[in-house]
């Protein structure tokens, strides 16, 4: 191994950032040539097992580490046997210098990669100066960045703009608001709360009584199956995994499930009752299944029939993921939502999430009727503006659209070579992405195997591998990745 010290400056920064970062110096850890030719043949280089977890394979100095941690941690994870020590770029290493090449991206978070310079910086900085004065007071960065999240997706589509518009289509929005979070569980809680209020309020307009009566009818809340929005009573309410919900059970009542792109029975499952719709455009911990736009254009209609409000669930597939800055951006502003949830990458791994809502469902809110100690500090909302303005950068999105068409060129070809193993196709867009298996024992068996060649994957729903890595990610590493892939399907296939 070797080491170096690199020093860089950011515009926040007030001191340069020493950082000493490890390149691995061995053959064998070397990532492949990059070449503009989709090869014509499965690469079978890494069959072999480099990075074992057998138990007679963890040294000592590991198993200190990962006793502790069963000693004094809730076991609610199930973690492989090694201990992560730091990262650069799009890998990560361990304590015993194992290198990885990470294609799960802190599961969708570390969009500009591990331990980013500009990003370290403005954490130095504004740590300095101030981290946290709880929300009872202003700070400089919330109102930046809020402004930021608002105006790009007026330059870019969402929430009621055509894209390049800058202006709303008539009648569907005035403006928009954002709150302020810790985590994408407590912006969807946050989004839910936001139009419970709202529907007793368009109840009480609608029948001339109080929105407290107690006859008011509209609270139910529509979600569907496959959706993950959180952990926390509510927005585990919305997703109906049965091994995450019935150990908690009675949840939230006034929940009904519908079916993804299924057009028939809207009517029934929206109703005058339905205070709010939530769904992920395309669905991530369910298996990276993408929303029709046409089925979101009759969600749309009926939810504007009956007083409804919309929220799209893009903690996962927003903020550039896709391609654009939102998942819906390009489509017809009569898909769009009233209220987009946002978190994973807004920060690059540092807590924060949003809920972005037009104006007319933040009329609702008021002094008081939410809050937060910790959402919207000052250093939150330093880093969210640093990463958010890297993001959205031309050069940056174009990137993210060159990449997305090369990973997606190689992965077609695999259910052709693996036909056996694999389903038809690739699920998903830009770089949120998956393939399906016929087997639903081998998503599990596969990340296992990758994991063990020196690559981090993760699991999709109960039949894919969900691939959603750095969104500055290069052809390098997309190689490296696939290439990896191949040689476990390979393995899989043959046994």
């Amino acid at each position: 191994m070797r080491s170096i010290v690199l020093r860089a400056r950011h515009p926040l920064a007030r001191r340069s950032k020493q950082i000493t970062v490890r390149f691995a110096s061995s053959l064998s850890e070397s990532a492949p040539r990059s070449t503009n030719k989709i090869p014509s043949a499965p690469c079978t280089r890494y069959t072999a097992v480099t990075h074992p977890e057998d138990p007679a394979s963890v040294p000592r100095s590991v198993k200190a580490i990962l006793s502790r941690s069963e000693a004094y941690i809730l076991p609610v994870y199930a973690r492989p046997p090694f201990v992560l020590d730091h990262g650069k770029g799009a890998y990560v290493w361990d304590t015993e210098d194992r290198r990885y090449l990470d294609f799960s991206a802190g599961i969708a978070v570390n969009a500009l990669g591990h331990a980013d310079l500009g990003v370290a910086n403005v954490m130095a900085s504004e740590a300095s100066t101030l981290m946290h004065s709880s929300n009872v007071y202003h700070n400089q960065w919330g109102g930046r960045l809020a402004e930021l999240l608002v105006t790009l997706t007026q330059r870019e589509g969402g929430l009621g703009w055509e894209r390049g518009s800058q202006h709303p289509v008539e009648g569907t929005t005035s403006g928009a608001k954002v709150f302020f979070s810790n985590s994408g569980t407590e912006a969807n809680e946050g989004a839910l709360k936001v139009a419970r209020k709202l529907g007793k309020e368009r109840w009480a307009g609608v029948t001339g009584r109080p929105w407290d009566d107690a006859a008011c009818d509209k609270y139910e809340i529509v979600c569907f199956e496959r959706g993950f929005h959180g952990r926390s009573m509510g927005a585990l309410s919305v997703t109906t995994n049965a091994k995450y919900q019935k150990p908690f059970a009675p949840l939230l009542p006034g929940v009904r499930v519908g079916k993804l792109n299924e057009l028939e029975g809207l009517d029934g499952l929206v109703t005058q009752k339905t205070c709010a719709v939530i769904v992920e455009p395309i669905q991530g911990e369910g298996g990276i299944h993408a929303a029709d736009i046409t089925w979101l254009q009759a969600l749309r209609k009926k939810c504007n029939q009956v007083g409804a409000v919309l929220i799209y669930d893009e903690i996962q597939c927003g903020l550039y993921r896709t391609g654009s800055l939102w998942a819906h951006s390009r489509m017809p502003v009569d898909a769009h939502p009233d209220i987009v949830t946002m978190a994973k990458p807004l920060a690059n791994g540092f807590p924060i999430g949003a809920v972005l809502m037009r104006d007319s469902v933040a009329e609702t809110m008021t002094t008081g009727s939410h809050g937060t100690t910790f959402g919207g500090s000052p250093l939150a909302c330093a880093l969210g503006h640093y990463v958010l303005s890297r993001l959205s950068e031309r050069l940056f999105v174009a990137n993210v659209a060159e990449m997305s068409a090369y990973l997606q060129g190689r992965l077609h070809r695999l259910p052709e070579w693996f036909p056996s193993v694999l389903q038809p196709g690739v699920r998903g867009r830009g770089l949120i992405l998956g393939l399906g298996f016929k087997d639903e024992s081998h998503p599990g068996k596969l990340v296992a195997m990758a994991r063990e060649r020196g690559m981090l994957l993760l699991t999709a729903g109960k039949d894919a591998v969900r691939l959603v890595p750095s969104l500055n990610i290069t052809q390098t590493e997309v190689d490296l990745a696939v290439d990896v892939m191949e040689s476990c399907l390979h393995v899989l296939q043959s046994h």
